[in-house]
């Protein structure tokens, strides 16, 4: 049997609306079926001047390691002590009274250091200085790596040197396991502060950790560094 030749009527029309309608100049719109162009996003670029070194870590690297395995005879690179971390510390037991020295505090501390402090709070209440539990007493900083290097800097070099009649800092302020704690009564010997824009005289502590296991391994540390300790 001979097969029958398909006339155009016997091919079914095609419903009207199955295409997108395609918007002036032939291309699809946004939203109807079509793909829009991605915006080109320029390739990040990577500085690579190289980061100069703090002082004080060359300093540490070149001659302080070598003097100190000599005057304790290690026989291991590991065994040489080295500074851990620095943290500052401002206790502010007038923002019972005065909330708002919490504020100035942060303020002055970011510019000291370099970085952004924690607000510390109390832990426990004291009715006999009425104070609360969980209200702000303080301000606290950690620094590591290269802001330690050079906040340590600043302080021997530039803020020590602006205390009044100073003679040099204690060699005896260890705690038995070779970190060495530093007390400043004023905040004002930092260039960094403004003195017409501090409300209020604020002492602070700095406490140096090393990695020593004797406070002459953590003091000969510290000298090496360039602390200034009286004789």
């Amino acid at each position: 049997m001979a097969k029958q030749s398909k006339t155009e009527g016997d091919k079914p029309a095609k419903p009207e609306g199955d295409k997108p309608a395609k918007p002036e100049g032939g291309k699809p719109a946004k939203g109807e079926g079509g793909k829009s162009k991605k915006a080109k996003v320029a390739p990040e670029v990577v500085s690579t001047t190289p980061v100069e070194r703090p002082r004080k870590r060359t300093l540490y690297l070149e001659q302080a390691v070598a003097g100190l395995t000599k005057q304790f005879s290690f026989k291991n690179p590991m065994q040489v002590p080295r500074l851990k971390k620095i943290t500052v510390n401002m206790g502010l037991g007038a923002a019972v009274g005065n909330p708002k020295i919490i504020d100035t505090a942060v303020e002055e501390m970011r510019a000291m250091t370099g970085q952004k402090p924690v607000v510390t709070r109390a832990k426990k209440a004291i009715a006999t200085f009425k104070l609360r539990e969980g209200v702000p007493i303080g301000v606290m900083v950690t620094l590591r790596r290269e802001r330690m290097w050079e906040f340590f800097d600043r302080l021997v070099s530039i803020a020590l040197p602006r205390v009044r009649d100073f003679k040099g800092v204690s060699p005896r302020a260890f705690d038995g396991q070779g970190n060495y704690t530093l007390g400043l009564k004023e905040q004002i010997i930092f260039p960094e502060i403004d003195y017409d824009k501090i409300d209020v005289i604020k002492g602070l502590n700095i406490s140096f950790i090393t990695t020593a296991k004797t406070d002459e391994e953590g003091r000969a540390l510290l000298s090496q560094l360039g602390m200034p300790f009286r004789a």
